[in-house]
């Protein structure tokens, strides 16, 4: 039977075990045979950008602790209030919340981007991003998504993405300095195509930026959604921005096919765009198709 716990959940796997041994102590070579389904260690979690821009942290604790989220990337000027005008004591009690919950703190959502022909905007921008990174280390964060975000007349497309890879590289090299990461979303007009960012990515020599996957429609145009998937495939990060997973033809399941025969251990956040009415009833039923969706990916391999 231990050899079955493909697509099995760990509440399931471990109650299956449990039935085997009789009741007995888990070691932690029992334990282990979970831990090596491939896709068993991601996780889920919120986006603070619709379904909770309205809570505050303990609203926020308590609602995703219910839903059984793990973990929230907090958007900056939101309800949670989580901005670069707090305090240390102020940054210190929001680390304390989360540190004491079962909800983990990500990082940050900001909308630093790095196109601007302007080298102030530009020099601005960087700074701003290092503050942010900051703010993300005080509070117990572990980085900071950004944006590439937009190409600009009269401006050749190369030189752009090049200007957004180096600053990219740069940020990317401070960001380990902290023990943090520098998370590109795939965002955009156009540089949200996967092989403008596989182009940004070229210009970073480090690991401190790291891809944001974001399930645009755009990610199928081109070679194909696999093909443009593997463009970035080495560069992705701990973070994956996704809509309702069970709304509209993206096709989750098979991201997530690809996710599980990667072992792809990082967040899978719920970056909703519905309004539904009781949002931890809609969390919970987004928790439920995910579960079901890594299941059938794991009962493939």
């Amino acid at each position: 039977m231990l050899n079955n716990s493909k697509g099995l959940s760990r509440a399931d796997f471990l109650r299956n075990l449990a039935l085997v041994t009789g009741g007995a102590i888990l070691t932690p070579a029992m334990l282990s045979a979970y831990k090596k389904v491939a896709g068993s260690e991601m996780q889920l979690g919120l986006v603070t950008y619709l379904w909770a821009k309205d809570w505050d942290i303990p609203t926020i604790i308590k609602n995703c602790t219910e839903a059984g989220i793990g973990g929230v990337e907090l958007r900056v000027e939101h309800a949670h209030k989580v901005t670069l005008e707090l305090s240390n004591e102020q940054r210190n009690e929001v680390k304390k919340q989360f540190a004491g919950s079962a909800v983990k703190i990500i990082g940050m959502g900001t909308n630093e981007q790095y196109d601007s022909p302007e080298p102030e905007k530009l020099k601005m921008a960087i700074e701003r991003t290092r503050q942010w990174l900051k703010l993300s280390a005080d509070i117990g964060g572990s980085g900071v998504k950004v944006k590439p975000n937009q190409f600009h007349k009269d401006v050749p497309k190369e030189k752009t993405l090049e200007q957004i890879g180096k600053a990219l590289n740069e940020l990317g090299n401070y960001a380990n300095n902290m023990g943090q990461k520098v998370r590109l979303e795939v965002h955009g007009e156009s540089t949200q195509e996967l092989p403008n960012i596989k182009t940004i990515m070229d210009f970073v020599e480090n690991d401190g930026t790291t891809v944001c996957w974001n399930c645009n429609d755009q990610d199928l145009i081109g070679n194909g959604f696999e093909y443009n998937f593997n463009l970035i495939k080495n560069r992705l990060g701990d973070t994956t921005h996704v809509r309702e997973l069970n709304i509209g033809n993206y096709p989750y399941q098979q991201l997530m096919d690809l996710f599980v025969k990667m072992d792809y251990k990082g967040w899978i956040l719920l970056e909703c765009r519905t309004d539904p009415t009781d949002k931890v009833a809609a969390l919970k039923e987004q928790r439920q198709v995910w579960k079901e969706m890594i299941a059938k990916s794991q009962a493939e391999l």
